[in-house]
């Protein structure tokens, strides 16, 4: 069954890289944001069946970005899974571990992402 991944990010290559090895591996249908704006206007359009969240990007950072998501009735229950460099806990981040599937370190491994993301949340 064919899974939709919302995937916020600010930089570009790292955006390019993960669809590019998503689409190479799965038949998953890949949305592209490149702010937490972005990602919030997109999932009220279309809802994914996960959220790939880079922890660090300008204006709205990860952490704020999910708290906004969280806030919203019919999306609340969509998995995040936070891509990011940061290796210190959640928590010292303001960030309940529970609203979190999974942290996926950066940089990550293409050939790897999507097993991850299945691993993750039990696809």
């Amino acid at each position: 069954m064919s899974k939709t991944i919302l995937l916020v990010d600010d930089e570009d290559d790292a955006r390019a890289i993960a669809t590019l090895a998503l689409e190479m591996q799965t038949d998953w249908t890949i949305l592209q944001a490149r702010s937490g704006h972005q990602a919030i206007e997109m999932v009220m359009a279309q809802t994914p069946d996960v959220i790939l969240l880079d922890m660090m990007m300008p204006e709205m950072d990860g952490p704020t970005t999910l708290k906004e998501l969280k806030a919203i009735p019919q999306i609340v229950s969509i998995p995040v899974i936070f891509v990011t460099a940061k290796t210190k806990p959640l928590a010292q981040d303001n960030i309940n571990p529970e609203e979190v599937a999974a942290v996926i370190a950066k940089p990550f491994r293409p050939l790897e992402l999507a097993s991850q993301i299945r691993t993750a949340l039990g696809w």
